[in-house]
This record gives C-alpha cells, structure tokens and sequence, in this order.
C-alpha cells in the first residue's frame, strides 16, 4: 500500500499528432482509467519543456511514460530509473519532444533524490505525422499497460 503521505506521479509526454510519438500519452489515458488510487496523480505533459524539471521536484516517486529510441522492437517497454539511462539509451536524441529527453534526463540528475524518477520507454517505429499509432505499438498497448501496472503495484499503487 502506497503511504498516503507520499507524492507520486505518472506523467505522460509525447506528441499525439505524431503517430508513436503519442505512446506515453495513450498510457498515461488509459491507466488514468483502470487507477482509482488517490495517492496517484496522472498528468499529461505533452511534448515536454524545461519547465518539467522543476515539476518534478514536487514528487516523492515520478513515472515518465514516453515513447523512445532505443534501437529496441518496436513496442518494446522498458522501465528504468534515471541513473541508468546511459545502458538504454542509444543516441543522443531519444525523443522528439521540444527537447530531446536525454537533455531532460540529464538536468534531473541536478535534482536532490533524483533516484526517485523511473522512465517506462516504449520503443517507437515512426514518429511522422499521423494520429495513429503504429500496429506494433497500437496492438502492444494493452501488455504495455499490464507491466507498467505491475511495476506501480510496487510503489502500492493499485
């Protein structure tokens, strides 16, 4: 059981006019739905800014849903905290936010506790413009949203 003292949040960013690009936004929409845990906050932060480091100082535990590029298959999850992203990460630019979230990821390091921010990557396979996701990602969704769950489960999120 989450302690009711506690602040977290899941926070959905990504583009939804650019097909799975929107992955983290799509997640965050439908574990909104299946949550009904008041120790929770979802928010949707769209296509990220600089603005979000500051947010994030104001959580005891942060889940970033985003879509990533991690040379993975596409569809992949993988939930990792901030200090290893470094393994996860293949290129520079991971995201194609208003900022790269490598460069986000890296100001966080600057926060106090940072240890506290987890990222659950999907592996993205076209961030063109569309509203669609892709059948990879459209089709995993449902899986996607199963582990991301489970892993809130330990933080007593239900």
């Amino acid at each position: 059981m989450s302690h009711s003292s506690e602040r977290i949040a899941i926070i959905g960013l990504g583009n939804t006019m650019r097909r799975d690009d929107g992955i983290g936004i799509r997640l965050l929409e439908r574990l909104r739905d299946r949550t009904h845990d008041a120790a929770a906050r979802f928010l949707d932060f769209g296509s990220a800014s600089f603005g979000l480091v500051t947010y994030l100082k104001e959580f005891d535990k942060v889940l970033l849903l985003d879509g990533v590029d991690a040379g993975l298959a596409a569809g992949t999850l993988r939930i990792f905290q901030l200090k290893d992203v470094q393994t996860v990460v293949k290129e520079e630019k991971i995201s194609s936010h208003e900022i790269a979230l490598a460069d986000l990821l890296r100001l966080c390091e600057s926060i106090p506790g940072a240890g506290h921010i987890h990222i659950a990557g999907v592996q993205v396979k076209d961030v063109s413009y569309g509203l669609e996701l892709t059948p990879e990602l459209a089709s995993a969704q449902d899986k996607i949203v199963e582990e991301i769950a489970r892993f809130l489960s330990s933080w007593g999120i239900r």
